[in-house]
């Protein structure tokens, strides 16, 4: 009996001191992070360097890419032998 009476006011005090910490967090004012302040400028200039430098890539390095053979395969006459 002592036992139960014993865990369960530790119980009830690790509850309260939990909801007595989200209260006093829930007060603070948070002050923004670097992710908060550039987070979004540097994400936009990422996508915008990564998309010019694959299209700088795929111009400007020569490979032809030889995306349809219509008009440049030309078919061999047959010859019997």
């Amino acid at each position: 009996m002592m036992f139960l009476l014993a865990k369960t006011a530790v119980s009830r005090l690790q509850v309260r001191s939990i909801k007595q910490i989200m209260v006093r967090q829930s007060h603070q004012k948070r002050v923004p992070g670097f992710h908060d302040k550039y987070g979004n400028a540097v994400l936009a200039f990422g996508t915008t360097f990564c998309a010019a430098m694959w299209a700088y890539t795929t111009t400007q390095i020569g490979i032809v890419w030889n995306l349809s053979p219509i008009g440049r395969v030309t078919p061999k006459e047959w010859r019997d032998q």
